[in-house]
């Protein structure tokens, strides 16, 4: 699943860099300017479409419009085989006669709280006046009253926040040895290091896993005030939190290390750290 999600990810970049993951199988795409010079987000749809058929024989559905919400309703509207585009004339009424439960952000709990208040479409709710629905909804209200009036302005994030840099490693055979363990670890460091590296960002936490013959695991970390600066300091903090793992209740079966508290990578900080440790 996740190498099929990987093959449309490349269709969807062929078309625009601007692709923001909703999930393995869904994504939002900003084709303002599209890279193969189509003349229309319909055609981007239907170029997109026909590509992963070709390249995955999977069918797929294409929504089309001028805001993230709308351009969700629209793939949803005829659902698992089609293109169905939204335009700015029929964007307000088109909403108002939606269900409030085809809402992109009401899920069950606020669509029974919805229905209760006899707001059944977003015409309904679009008659509700913004300090009601504040007092109803609190935060969500301001966008509960723009969706409803076709309005999202949400950009699509073609990059999102990684909290995590990390890698693992299972053996053929568990180990106590504390030599093995490391010489185990250290590909480990290196591409962990590799990835910040290529990402430009630095982390202020490492953590060490460690899963036992008996598949019970642990975890050790520590967490600096400056950012981890070098891989050999990466190293060092690995090691020693291997060594305050020992002595060990079991023979591991996996080492694990992790990079987190991630900021940009800047050479102008001072707030690093090297072997200080």
């Amino acid at each position: 699943y996740k190498a099929v999600s990987a093959q449309i990810r490349e269709v969807f970049e062929e078309h625009t860099s601007l692709v923001e993951p909703v999930a393995l199988d869904e994504a939002y795409l900003d084709v303002t300017e599209n890279l193969k010079g189509l003349s229309s987000a319909t055609e981007v749809a239907r170029d997109v479409r026909a590509t992963i058929l070709a390249r995955t024989g999977l069918v797929a559905s294409a929504g089309v419009s001028y805001n993230k919400f709308l351009a969700k309703v629209a793939s949803d509207h005829m659902k698992p085989d089609a293109l169905f585009v939204i335009t700015p004339a029929m964007g307000s009424a088109f909403v108002e006669a939606l269900p409030i439960g085809q809402f992109r952000g009401v899920g069950p709990a606020t669509e029974a709280k919805m229905k209760r208040l006899d707001i059944l479409t977003g015409a309904d709710l679009k008659a509700r006046s913004l300090e009601e629905l504040r007092a109803v909804f609190g935060s969500a209200a301001d966008y509960y009253y723009g969706v409803a009036r076709g309005i999202d302005e949400r950009p699509v994030w073609a990059h999102r926040e990684r909290k995590s840099i990390g890698a693992e490693t299972t053996f053929a055979e568990d180990t106590t040895d504390y030599a093995e363990l490391i010489e185990r670890l250290t590909p480990l460091i290196d591409k962990v290091w590799s990835v910040a590296t290529t990402k430009a960002v630095v982390a202020r936490t490492v953590t060490l896993k460690l899963k036992f013959s008996d598949f019970a695991q642990i975890t050790r970390a520590r967490s600096f005030s400056a950012a981890v600066l070098n891989r050999a300091a990466l190293a060092e903090i690995s090691a020693s939190l291997l060594r305050g793992a020992y002595p060990l209740r079991r023979s591991v079966r996996l080492i694990g290390v992790a990079l987190s508290s991630l900021t940009p990578n800047s050479d102008e900080c001072p707030q690093q750290l090297g072997l200080a440790i």
